[in-house]
């Protein structure tokens, strides 16, 4: 598949109409990247082994679809926490440990690498406040989006005023897990059975993710929903821990989930 010359992200119905003109959201995938091999296409993720100079390409060709530069576009070094930064105009570039952003500052992308793990965007369109959460099981789990929502807060945003969208994510029909991982989330809470079902691995359950993720975001008081979107099941748009590992390929690229509130 030859790769498109420019980014073509996915965005939210939800999100692009709560949010209209002042704030721009994007879920990329692989197509309209320069990288090549097992990193085909629009690789953003510093911490593969891809070419260094494709990587920075491809962020720079993400960023510019915001219409702005690369040094707009703020990442964090992704540690499957729930820990939340706040940017603002004094965005230096570096990238913190944390795995969500906020800021109420326009023209500064936030953006969130994923491949597997469930990206989200969230937006307050009245107040002016958006955020990322990168969201995998231990993130879910231990409070990420719950943190990304008070620290909106904390910038004046209004939980009833939030709407968030999962985007592109591993799937429950691809999502095999052992019996220790379904006992963890059971001592968490006996309701997450729901999003368990049998395996055809004894012993085994398949995972959804997607559904917890969801609930999680309602329960805490957002409007929100999911894209629907599986990256396992989709070689040739989207980037997968879980496929290069059955696969028993060397390494991954990472697609980015970004947002923007616009300068007038």
């Amino acid at each position: 598949m030859q790769d498109h010359p420019t980014p073509e992200p996915i965005t939210s119905p939800l999100l692009a109409n709560a949010t209209g003109d002042g704030i721009r959201h994007g879920f990329f995938t692989r197509k309209g990247g320069v990288s090549e091999g097992i990193y085909r296409g629009l690789n953003v993720g510093l911490g593969s082994n891809d070419d260094r100079d494709s990587v920075h390409e491809n962020r720079r060709r993400v960023s510019g679809w915001f219409g702005l530069g690369p040094e707009k576009l703020a990442t964090v070094h992704q540690v499957h926490s729930p820990d939340v930064v706040v940017v603002d105009a004094t965005y230096d570039g570096n990238r913190p440990t944390a795995d969500a952003l906020v800021t109420a500052t326009p023209g500064v992308i936030l953006g969130v690498l994923s491949a597997d793990c469930g990206p989200v965007l969230f937006a307050d369109a009245e107040a002016g406040i958006i955020g990322a959460a990168h969201a995998g099981w231990k993130g879910a789990l231990g409070g990420v989006l719950e943190n990304t929502i008070l620290a909106m807060q904390s910038l004046g945003a209004r939980r009833e005023a939030i709407t968030a969208t999962l985007g592109p994510s591993i799937s429950g029909a691809n999502y095999e897990v052992g019996p220790e991982f379904v006992e963890r989330f059971l001592k968490e809470n006996p309701d997450f059975e729901r999003f368990f079902s049998p395996s055809a691995k004894t012993g085994h359950a398949m995972f959804d993710l997607q559904g917890l993720t969801v609930k999680r975001l309602l329960d805490a008081g957002v409007r929100a929903d999911s894209l629907g979107i599986c990256t396992y099941a989709d070689p040739a748009t989207f980037f997968s821990y879980r496929r290069t590992t059955h696969a028993g390929e060397p390494d991954y690229g990472r697609q980015i989930s970004a947002i923007a509130i616009m300068e007038d």
